[in-house]
């Protein structure tokens, strides 16, 4: 239900930062730690390093990406995250409860099931460090009709179309497009939550979205 694409803008080809789904052609290096899990990859000149944890004072999922350009040439990238929604005991009976929106003052990618008897309150969130991205919330969309998340429909478009409301596939899927000069390096963090409601869901995305507060986390689980 969690997958990350690294894709090359220029020919096409995509990857994941993870030995899972899109498995590339080369080696992957996974280290685990207490309270962490780390995967490393490079290919074709891009080089990658993904730390995934969980805050111990939040409810937060953390995926930080770093993403170094060692080719020696400009190279123009994309970072997709990819969430699957459940908000509730099984996804297939919950599916079409779940209604998605694009938050106005985060850009977060937001999901309510007000249909769950023990937490209709809540707000689930799906959010990135950049500033300019693109969403979806349809997982159709974002899969395709025969597609699968190894091969999924968006990676062969620039872009994700913004769709989201009710009566959909939901899924939460943010993507940025970002060039690397040779030599240079960038870290991109995602993060996965959920708040009693639509405010304590935005107090969390503000103060633990941006790279130095997701590092202070990391730092808090190593203590």
């Amino acid at each position: 239900g969690e997958a990350f694409y690294i894709r090359d803008q220029e020919p096409g080809r995509f990857w994941s930062p993870a030995p899972l789904p899109a498995r590339g052609s080369k080696p992957y290096t996974t280290r685990h730690g207490f309270g962490y899990s780390v995967f490393e990859y490079a290919e074709n000149g891009i080089s990658s390093e993904m730390w995934t944890y969980v805050a111990i004072d939040a409810p937060l999922k953390f995926y930080r990406v770093r993403i170094c350009n060692s080719s020696g040439r400009p190279r123009h990238l994309s970072l997709t995250g990819f969430v699957e929604w459940v908000l509730g005991e099984q996804r297939g009976k919950n599916a079409m409860h779940v209604v998605t929106e694009v938050d106005r003052q985060t850009g977060a990618l937001l999901a309510r099931n007000p249909f769950n008897s023990e937490f209709p309150e809540r707000v689930a969130f799906f959010a990135v460090s950049e500033s300019q991205r693109t969403v979806t919330g349809s997982r159709t969309e974002f899969i395709g009709r025969n597609g699968t998340l190894a091969r999924p429909a968006a990676m062969g478009r620039t872009g994700l179309s913004g769709k989201v409301g009710p009566a959909l596939d939901p899924c939460a899927a943010m993507q940025t497009v970002f060039e690397l000069g040779g030599g240079e390096e960038r870290e991109i963090v995602f993060i996965l939550g959920a708040g009693r409601d639509a405010a304590a869901a935005r107090q969390l995305i503000g103060r633990f979205r941006d790279t130095n507060s997701a590092r202070g986390a990391l730092e808090r689980v190593w203590d």
